[in-house]
């Protein structure tokens, strides 16, 4: 199969869907692997790297011309038109945000997979999980630099003094994204609140920091309190392939301290903050309330070369199932990369982003073979 890796094109994106190492395993299985020019540079990987490894340096023309196209991020209007019939997209998607790019897919009849709704048995989502971990670490590093004064923060510092009290950090979700967050944080020497309704999730938690994360299982009244209390909110929910539930509201926003700070990590399914709205990497945050709001849709783009390896290390084997076995068989096969088809000849294929689009669903293999 000819495996096509685009330039990511989304303002701020800096990754790249593809390693050399990645690379080398695809063309070893007798895979053609066409990388566009210079896809890998803001990534730190040049062309000559992904050459030696056996990939064919190409324009965008042709690497969207493959059989497979393999990318970081969904498709962007300027790419609406290389969607055609047939040609499998294998990316992140997040359809329930991003209507507009679900609606492109299934007028083009693409077979798109989308990482973040391959999910095992477990539950597990293994193509969202890097991802998830890179921006969670990152949410605590950010809120703490918003923090400062001349962002227009309370002036705070995340760990504050000796004989000072340091930040207060909520963290909303004992997922990936937000078990990271919280793990920094109280690296960072913060006074970390971490909720959740999976009181499981909550034991994993306190188990491993020991009563340094303070866990709280999450109802209204428990957000609330711990919000209004909050130098810094990170909100890390996630509904896999749904939207994001929105747990903190206006009249909470309203409430908050002036000067603290909003990550919504979970912006990316529409939020789980009334107030936020995707914004990007040039222009990151805004203030609503006098809370400075961050809400930037693809935030392990800004550390690219850690996060290009993180996520080859997690896609590349189910890559290379689809290459070596095409979709129709690669779904058969495995339940898991059958959670992950999304769009199929014009129809919605996840149970999770057909509702959440308002769209019947149609079973993944029955649409394949269809």
């Amino acid at each position: 199969m000819k495996v096509g890796v685009p330039a990511e094109v989304k303002e701020g994106e800096h990754r790249v869907a593809i390693t050399p190492d990645g690379v080398r395993e695809l063309t070893t299985s007798r895979h053609r692997v066409l990388v566009e020019a210079g896809a890998g540079e803001d990534s730190a990987i040049s062309d000559d790297e992904f050459a030696a490894a056996g990939a064919s340096i190409v324009s965008v023309d042709e690497a969207w011309g493959a059989d497979m196209v393999v990318k970081v991020k969904e498709p962007q209007p300027s790419e609406y038109g290389r969607l055609r019939p047939g040609l499998v997209l294998f990316t992140y998607l997040h359809l329930a945000a991003y209507p507009d790019v679900a609606r492109q897919l299934l007028d083009s009849g693409v077979m798109a997979l989308g990482y973040e709704t391959v999910q095992l048995a477990n539950g597990a989502l293994p193509l969202l999980a890097p991802m998830s971990e890179v921006a969670g670490r990152m949410a605590t590093q950010i809120g703490a630099h918003y923090l400062e004064r001349d962002w227009g923060g309370r002036g705070v510092l995340l760990g504050g003094a000796p004989g000072v009290q340091p930040a207060r950090v909520v963290v909303l979700g004992a997922g990936n994204a937000g078990w990271n967050a919280a793990w920094i944080a109280q690296g960072m020497q913060a006074e970390v609140v971490l909720l959740d309704k999976n009181l499981d999730r909550l034991r994993f938690a306190d188990e491993i920091h020991q009563g340094r994360v303070l866990t709280q299982a999450s109802n209204r009244g428990a957000i609330e309190r711990a919000v209004a209390d909050a130098d810094l909110v990170i909100g890390a929910v996630l509904v896999p392939g749904g939207r994001a539930p929105v747990l903190v509201t206006d009249e909470m926003v309203h409430g908050m301290k002036r000067g603290a700070v909003i990550v919504d990590i979970a912006v990316d399914q529409g939020g789980c903050v009334e107030t936020t709205h995707e914004t990007t990497h040039a222009d990151p945050t805004y203030v609503v309330h006098d809370v400075i709001h961050y809400a930037v849709g693809n935030i392990p783009a800004s550390v690219p070369r850690t996060s290009t390896y993180a996520l080859t290390n997690a896609t590349l084997a189910y890559v290379a199932e689809v290459a070596s076995l095409g979709v129709s068989e690669a779904v058969g096969r495995d339940a898991a990369l059958a959670q992950g088809l999304n769009t199929c000849g014009g129809q919605v294929t996840n149970p999770a982003v057909a509702e959440a689009l308002g769209v019947d669903y149609v079973e993944p293999v029955a649409a394949v073979e269809h």
